[in-house]
């Protein structure tokens, strides 16, 4: 029996039947792990009451745990093009992701990528991620190792693509469904891994390719759906041309059986009531990206516009400059200041662990301090780096740290990460 034992300040985030987000917080408590699993937290004056010895407690004051954050909609193979310049998505697909992933061919390379990969985003306090990875099936296939060596809860999938874009980055329809129902069998609920149908966006796909991945997805209803939908004038003009006949850029995901609960569609910046309604309606989810929409100059995404129990926030890295989920936060609260909409910090950190646990279909395993949950932690340090140190040192209420977490944080403020109990990062030990 493996048995973890943590003090520190804890916190925990819920949304009520209301729509507010209920908080958990013990400002000195003690978290209890068996087995990779929560097992109890409680005050530490009640865990000493009650015979606990609390000097067996690992003692991380005045660190922060709270639940492990999780990214909705991330690129793996754009690690390494963030901040590349260029005009606009289009060309900067053109001119950097395109020539990225074509790199993954190289099956050693993609091995070792998928591992670096994978050490970056739990390094950022990301315990689970839902993840593009490219054309090439051992691409995914190592990134599904990667995930299962480190019992890491994974979603991903080979990218489907087969017209408009390079020759090597493009596969035959039925080629490419029978590669994806090939790692659906495989990898899709092995231990913690989920695969999720990956059609890039509909300027990549043909009718041919979107038939045949609504036929997969409906023979495998418990596999999820991740792509792009509305992130920039230039495509959604692009997309009209390509599917004259559909009333919308949704409309042609829907004429194939797309919009699922399942489904995570990314961006949605530019999106039409009409859109935004059937989405709710099918209970589907916008991955809300700010740095890269700023980035990109794809648009301000209208926070207020999308109920949150349809909305999940991403980093969108490589698109995105940081992996980060509290500067993904602290961006998307930037975008609603610009729109009218104050992202509160409470509902900032329940987006970025329960509510994004939720999206994924994750609720009832992680995103909590829930005993029985798995103990997939991240521990803040409120001392590093030196502005948020001299923020924090001034916070009164609970409220207002939070909000020095979220908008002064960087990687310097992630002291530990958790996965299923075990220590999978360490500040010190770098």
């Amino acid at each position: 029996m493996q048995t973890l034992s943590l003090r520190a300040k804890l916190m925990s985030f819920s949304l009520d039947a209301d729509g507010t987000v209920d908080v958990m917080y013990l400002e000195d408590g003690v978290l209890i792990c068996t087995d990779g699993r929560i097992d109890a937290l409680m005050p530490a004056t009640d865990y000493a009451a009650d015979g606990g010895d609390l000097d067996a407690c690992e003692d991380l004051r005045p660190c922060f745990i709270c639940p492990g954050f999780v990214d909705t909609h991330l690129h793996m193979p754009q690690l390494g093009i963030i901040a590349s310049y260029s005009p606009q998505l289009l060309d900067w697909l053109d001119r950097f992701a395109f020539p990225a992933e074509q790199a993954f061919a190289d099956a050693a390379f993609a091995a070792e990528q998928a591992q670096h990969f994978l050490d970056r985003v739990i390094a950022s306090g990301t315990t689970c991620a839902q993840v593009f990875t490219t054309v090439h099936e051992h691409a995914c296939e190592h990134l599904f190792a990667a995930a299962q060596s480190a019992d890491m809860a994974m979603v991903a999938g080979k990218v489907m693509m087969d017209r408009h874009a390079p020759a090597p980055l493009t596969q035959e329809p039925q080629a490419c469904a029978r590669a994806c129902e090939g790692l659906i069998n495989k990898w899709h609920d092995k231990g913690r891994l989920r695969y999720a149908l990956t059609p890039r966006f509909a300027i990549t796909s043909s009718e041919e390719q979107l038939a045949l991945c609504g036929e997969l997805l409906q023979s495998h209803p418990s596999v999820l759906l991740q792509t792009h939908l509305s992130e920039n004038h230039e495509e959604i003009g692009e997309v009209a041309r390509l599917f004259p006949q559909a009333d919308d850029y949704l409309d042609v995901y829907e004429r194939f059986g797309l919009n699922v609960s399942s489904a995570t569609f990314a961006h949605g910046i530019h999106l039409s009531a009409s859109e935004r309604q059937r989405i709710v309606a099918a209970g589907a989810k916008v991955a809300f990206c700010p740095s890269s929409n700023l980035f990109l100059g794809s648009g301000l995404f209208d926070l207020a516009a999308m109920p949150m129990d349809n909305l999940s926030i991403a980093s969108d890295v490589g698109g995105g400059t940081g992996l980060s989920m509290l500067y993904t936060c602290a961006e998307g609260y930037k975008v609603g200041q610009a729109r009218g909409h104050q992202m509160h910090p409470t509902e900032a950190f329940y987006a970025i662990t329960a509510g994004n646990a939720k999206s994924l279909g994750l609720a009832d395993e992680i995103g909590q301090l829930r005993p029985g949950y798995s103990a997939d932690l991240v521990v803040l340090n409120p001392s590093k780096p030196q502005g948020l140190a001299e923020r924090y040192a001034i916070c009164e209420e609970l409220t207002d740290a939070l909000f020095a977490l979220m908008m002064l944080s960087d990687d310097r403020s992630i002291e530990r990460c958790y996965i299923a109990g075990k220590l999978a990062y360490s500040a010190s030990a770098q």
